[in-house]
């Protein structure tokens, strides 16, 4: 990111930006593209390993139930706190105006096709939102991104499906389901290390483009600021109230305890990576009881992103207010869903958040071009946001373990 901004600058003191933009700019595109490519993929196999994780509902109905209430809950608090922040601070607002035009002219198409989709989302009947979440072809909607919803109908479907039939079924199609889901966060891995190239791409054509505005800068330290605030809010705030008032537990002793364990997650900036350390380490310093901690914390990494909830929102909202976008209530209630069902499907490796904001931006017809302005400083803001992932996971697996212990008979 750095290396971009001062090589932008030099470029713009040679009056050489039309070599930025012929040369430097595509691999920037590159990295977008690729970023889009994934996403539908990511989002399919994803959830059906989310939900084929559950077995049976008659774990489903006892241990599941509760968990999925509280993955929920904490969930909709995230993006509540992100759409809030975001309205309240608004970022986007003080990017400078006439660079701010130039985007809205150069993705006039875009946007507009997005309006219209707004517009026909509010001619339309109250469940008309609803109706087109079913596909009428899967192979039609696995070829849109825009589409998204569909997807994630028939993959919960197919999730769904593969618990009732359960026995051989579940004994053949896992491991398949495991390899894709392998090949695909490797594929992640992969486009993520062409990311330091992309991000430099987008950086420096970014400065040549906006001629170096100083104002673009403290947009983009307010919208880092708001995304902080909010992370803050749910670490500090949200899950010691949480604790108080539900598990009756210490809040210096569960900090005491997750503090190793949020270290390591700042570090590696990815919650899968930290899955081992974390059942281990809230078993012996936490109490959490072998059974919760088994069930919990797995599904709780695909499943329970309160960090990326909240991020995402900020991020959706801080780029439609750079592209002079008025949300309507329908595209506002879009954006908390999908930011739910988002994080629900994002896989605990770094990186994988960004795909995912791509998709719910696509989805409700912001220019996904505008990923640009905030993937130079999401690596710092990832690392972040995988502490307040892992704190709401080992918060949730408490309360679970607290609930189960008064209900001993109801784990059988």
């Amino acid at each position: 990111m750095v290396i971009g901004v001062g090589f932008g600058y030099l470029f713009l003191i040679l009056k050489q930006e039309k070599l930025i933009h012929d040369w430097i700019k595509p691999w920037g595109d590159i990295f977008i593209r690729l970023l889009k490519l994934i996403a539908i993929p990511l989002v399919f196999v994803s959830l059906i390993k989310g939900v084929s994780q559950m077995k049976d509902f008659a774990r489903l109905s006892h241990l599941g139930i509760r968990t999925l209430v509280i993955f929920m809950i904490t969930t909709f608090i995230g993006v509540g706190v992100g759409v809030t922040l975001a309205n309240l601070m608004q970022p986007g607002k003080i990017f400078p105006k006439e660079k701010a035009a130039v985007y809205q002219e150069m993705y006039a198409e875009k946007l507009a096709s997005g309006l219209e989709n707004a517009e026909t989302i509010k001619e339309t009947g109250p469940l008309t939102f609803i109706v087109e979440m079913i596909p009428e072809n899967l192979l039609a909607a696995g070829s849109d991104n825009a589409a998204m919803l569909q997807v994630i109908v028939v993959a919960l479907l197919v999730g769904v499906a593969i618990i009732l039939l359960g026995g051989q079924t579940v004994t053949i199609l896992t491991p398949i389901i495991d390899a894709t889901n392998d090949v695909i966060l490797k594929i992640i891995d992969l486009i993520m290390q062409f990311a330091p190239v992309g991000v430099f791409a987008l950086m420096a054509s970014l400065i040549t483009e906006f001629g170096g505005d100083a104002e673009m800068f403290a947009s983009l330290g307010l919208y880092a600021l708001t995304v902080i605030i909010a992370l803050c809010i749910m670490t500090f705030i949200l899950y010691p109230l949480l604790l108080k008032l539900f598990v009756k537990y210490k809040i210096k002793d569960f900090f005491k305890g997750a503090f190793p364990i949020q270290l390591l997650a700042f570090s590696t900036s990815s919650s899968s990576a930290t899955l081992p350390f974390t059942m281990e380490h809230s078993q012996k310093e936490l109490g959490i009881s072998e059974e919760v901690a088994s069930f919990v914390f797995p599904i709780g990494t695909t499943v329970n992103m309160d960090g990326t909830s909240a991020y995402q929102a900020v991020a959706i909202l801080f780029i439609a207010q750079i592209f002079g976008i008025d949300l309507s209530l329908a595209q506002m209630l879009s954006i908390v869903l999908l930011t739910v069902v988002a994080s629900i499907g994002t896989p605990g490796v770094p990186g994988a958040s960004v795909v995912m904001t791509v998709m719910v931006l696509t989805t409700v017809g912001i220019p996904v071009e505008g990923m640009v302005f905030i993937l130079g400083i999401d690596r710092p803001l990832d690392m972040l946001r995988t502490v307040v992932n892992v704190t709401g996971n080992i918060f949730s697996a408490k309360l679970v373990d607290q609930q189960i212990a008064k209900h001993p008979s109801k784990t059988t």
